[in-house]
């Protein structure tokens, strides 16, 4: 079986080797993310051959450097374990609420994996979305069939109403159960809150905004509401465990210095007025312990060049731990001053060069 190692591997030798002047630091975090999602090799694998699979990239992974594995365990309001609240995810069998035959639980495995390798394991969860395409079928016992009202649908996508308190409610509980049944370092959550604006669609969140608006504009509703997921994830997590992390990993741009003298030089979507994610606020006020910006573009581009970003989010570190989310396989593809070389040994430095930066997190680790 062929594992798809290729990008990072040139990424950890690239910048492994060539810093002859510069030492590794002595704590670093150097994480790497595993998708789940619309992933189909795992229903094809039975428990010997995926426990195979993972263990050899775990055993890539480690040989490589990494320190953390953040794996995405519920990618779609399903999961990959054993889970009384949601059904087994249809990206590990083939169809979602089947579960592995024989009955195995592929994170409780990679938790004991990762630990055996003293690696950290991360476990990665999509709060809202439920189905990133209307056509997918939901098994007979998903929580959309018993409170239908919690949920709305979006372009070709259903997802929980943020503004609910319900749909809050909710998600605490999967990570509270998560939480207090697994050995986890820490809750991980990427970029995905309100959904990637569609051109000309407004979020159909019209009969909670009524509801729940409370007087404010809808944009700072909606902020709010993702607040309070934030804050009560944050107090579910510390109540249950407090040594287990909560970390997010958000889009790369806060705001544009054109609408906010505060935010970034950068001309893109911005977290603040486009996701209504106000991450700032998250590490200002210690919901979150670690932030992991998506710094994915290259150094110089036009509209969001990664140099200016750095710089940007080491300002505004707040406290918390902050580490860099790398696109390899963009960056190995991006000249650096001298086009000989890729960019990544020159971004690699500078997250070593800034104070308030302590590691990096690679994307795809397959």
């Amino acid at each position: 079986m062929k594992f798809r190692f290729y990008f990072i591997t040139l990424a950890i030798l690239l910048f492994a080797f060539p810093l002859k002047s510069q030492q590794s630091p002595k704590r670093e975090f150097r994480g790497a993310w595993i998708q789940t999602v619309h992933q189909s090799q795992y229903q094809n694998m039975d428990k010997a051959t995926m426990q195979t699979y993972l263990t050899a990239m775990l055993d890539g992974l480690q040989q490589m450097g990494i320190n953390a594995v953040i794996f995405q365990v519920r990618p779609q309001a399903d999961a990959f374990y054993r889970s009384s609240l949601e059904p087994w995810s249809r990206f590990l069998t083939g169809t979602q609420g089947i579960a592995p035959t024989p009955v195995w639980d592929p994170m409780q495995y990679l938790i004991e994996a990762c630990h055996e390798r003293n690696m950290e394991f991360h476990a990665w969860l999509n709060p809202y979305r439920v189905k990133s395409n209307l056509n997918e079928q939901l098994a007979p016992g998903h929580i959309y069939h018993k409170h239908p009202e919690w949920f709305v649908t979006y372009g070709n996508q259903l997802y929980f109403d943020p503004g609910l308190p319900e749909s809050r409610k909710f998600i605490c509980q999967v990570v509270d159960d998560i939480v207090s049944r697994y050995d986890i370092d820490a809750i991980h959550m990427d970029d995905y809150f309100y959904p990637y604006p569609i051109a000309g669609k407004e979020f159909p969140d019209q009969k909670s905004f009524a509801r729940y608006g409370n007087g404010l504009s809808l944009s700072d509703w909606r902020r709010n509401n993702v607040n309070f997921l934030i804050q009560e994830l944050h107090q579910t997590i510390s109540q249950r465990k407090p040594w287990v992390r909560f970390g997010i990993s958000p889009f790369g741009i806060y705001r544009n210095k054109k609408n906010d003298t505060n935010g970034s030089d950068t001309n893109g979507l911005q977290n603040y007025d486009d996701l209504y994610a106000d991450v700032l606020m998250w590490t200002r006020n210690g919901w979150v312990d670690y932030m992991m910006p998506q710094l994915y573009w290259e150094i110089g581009h036009k509209a969001a060049c990664y140099e200016t970003l750095i710089y940007w989010w080491n300002r505004h570190g707040n406290g918390r731990h902050l580490y860099i989310g790398q696109d390899v396989k963009r960056t190995m593809n991006a000249a650096d001053v001298n086009p000989k070389y890729s960019q990544l040994n020159h971004k690699i430095q500078l997250s070593r060069y800034l104070d308030n930066i302590s590691g990096n997190c690679f994307w795809p680790a397959h």
